[in-house]
């Protein structure tokens, strides 16, 4: 193809080539894999879901965890400002709406507890039905700052829109051993019972050292990851103020009684 291969101009062009080539493969492979995964992210997103809200048993196989969500699950969209429901938009993705200036407000610095600046307008809940399609809880997402990362998490909340049955951290960058005991699930068990809000209808929820003597709102922290113990605490502040969850939760608890 060349006539001098050793030639300065025949060792560039047989580099473009091979960069181009490698260019289709990679980006080829990238459109070939992305609906896999989609699917493996909703996937997980789903698995996440269920298994807060205790409808994920250790024998649940990957194949049958969307039977089980759709048979189980209804998912609404909530504006949050308002407590509303609203229509979800087509492939609602909080994370990204988060970063969009047409899907997100700035959260004022004297709220942002959580450390997040801005949030979606929209949040989307996971309405969990028991077999008479009644609401047996609400799962909500999460989010807030911890000592190294952004960490994501669900909860689940009774119907009475303030007693927790259950959360889980699926995806953060905490340390290992110690602010990654986020994940541990005998730590997250002591969340289950808890009261979300005060007779003022405030947050709470307290994570902190010795904590735990209050049956009624208190967690004791994570041994040895402070930070992290504040970074769930501020994240429940948030969530679960006014400029969170707060008007849901509260119009919830009105038509409970």
């Amino acid at each position: 193809m060349f006539k001098n291969k050793d030639s300065i101009g025949g060792t560039i062009s047989i580099v473009i080539l091979v960069s181009l080539a490698c260019s289709i493969i990679v980006a080829g492979s990238a459109v070939l894999l992305k609906p896999t995964q989609e699917e493996q992210k909703q996937l997980d997103k789903q698995k996440n879901i269920l298994s807060v809200a205790g409808l994920l048993k250790p024998e649940t196989k990957n194949s049958e965890i969307k039977t089980i969500f759709d048979q189980s699950i209804e998912a609404r969209c909530v504006e949050l400002d308002s407590g509303n429901y609203v229509n979800c938009p087509a492939n609602f993705d909080a994370k990204v709406a988060a970063k969009d200036p047409k899907q997100n407000v700035a959260i004022p610095a004297e709220l942002d507890k959580a450390g997040l600046r801005e949030r979606a307008k929209l949040a989307e809940v996971y309405l969990v039905k028991s077999k008479d399609r009644k609401i047996s809880q609400i799962v909500l997402p999460i989010y807030g700052t911890g000592l190294w990362s952004v960490m994501y998490g669900f909860v689940s909340v009774e119907p009475d829109g303030n007693t927790l049955k259950g959360i889980t951290y699926y995806e953060h960058g905490e340390t290992p051993g110690l602010g990654g005991e986020i994940e541990n699930q005998k730590w997250q068990a002591h969340f289950v019972g808890k009261k979300l809000f005060n007779g003022n209808n405030e947050p709470a929820i307290r994570i902190a050292k010795g904590a735990s003597s209050d049956h009624e709102h208190g967690i004791d922290s994570l041994s040895g990851a402070t930070l992290t113990s504040k970074g769930v605490q501020g994240t429940f502040d948030y969530w679960f103020g006014t400029n969170g969850f707060a008007p849901y939760l509260t119009k919830l608890r009105a038509e409970a009684k």
